[in-house]
């Protein structure tokens, strides 16, 4: 049985907590938060403290907290040689404090306290500086994930770099289609089929291979009616960008009225 203590109460916190309370092989023997009403809910179900100074012993610490807040964290702990991880997909391992054995403890996903989702498909990716802590999280890790991958600092890094574009910038292209649809009069919920099949589609094929649309056919005469439709200037310059990022993936060249304009230096 793997113990473990989880500090800080936000998205990832929550479903980590979600997640090991459903295994059989680990035991969540404490959770930390500098303020108790976050995490009070659970006080029937585990010890909860807003002190450092009365953390449990445990196999490993997890700090799922804001990535300016995790080197500060891991400094105010009172104890030293212990594994402690962080869950960021972006702050470097060595940036926890030296005095405990560190690594990181990363789930490549989107979490929204509001939204259920099946742990065992979440990948987790992992860092240690011993083998002997690594063989530890990965064990930490098979416990609620079927998906589990040992990667270095620079290949997390560009992990959560990649995952920005897949996740945040699609959704906003996704909010910027809910206001199109909106301002005619239609649903956006007609386009979420769409949606689905494009994610799916990406399962089995590349997405260079996977690319459709007028930018890649080279349809100037739709892409030219799509820029007369879009009134809001900051839309257009992203379709424009992204038409000229397709184009440019597959050889091909914008008509020169839908060219991005680019200022002069």
């Amino acid at each position: 049985m793997i113990s473990v203590v989880i500090l800080g109460a936000g998205n990832v916190a929550q479903h980590l907590f979600k997640a090991f309370r459903s295994s059989e092989n680990v035991v969540v023997k404490q959770w930390y938060n500098r303020h108790l009403k976050p995490i009070s809910a659970f006080k029937n179900e585990l010890s909860i403290t807003d002190d450092l100074s009365q953390l449990s012993i445990a196999d490993v610490y997890i700090i799922a907290v804001s990535d300016d807040a995790i080197s500060g964290l891991s400094q105010r702990l009172p104890f030293e040689n212990r594994l402690v991880v962080h869950t960021s997909g972006s702050v470097s391992a060595h940036q926890l404090d030296k005095k405990n054995r560190r690594g990181v403890f990363y789930p490549l996903q989107t979490f929204s306290k509001a939204v259920d989702l099946n742990f065992s498909e979440v990948p987790i990716c992992l860092e240690s500086l011993t083998k002997q802590d690594y063989s530890l999280l990965k064990a930490l890790a098979t416990s609620i994930s079927t998906i589990t991958k040992r990667v270095n600092s620079d290949q997390r890094s560009a992990l959560h770099l990649a995952a920005v574009f897949v996740n945040n910038f699609s959704n906003q292209l996704y909010r910027i289609a809910h206001e199109i649809t909106e301002s005619q009069g239609t649903e956006f919920d007609l386009l979420k089929p769409l949606i689905l099949e494009t994610a799916r589609k990406v399962q089995e094929h590349s997405p260079f291979m996977a690319q459709t649309g007028p930018a890649k056919r080279n349809d100037k005469r739709t892409i030219k009616k799509h820029l007369k439709l879009l009134d809001n200037e900051q839309h257009k310059a992203i379709y424009e960008l992204m038409t000229a990022s397709i184009q440019q993936t597959h050889r091909m060249t914008l008509p020169k009225s839908s060219q991005p304009k680019t200022k002069a230096r």
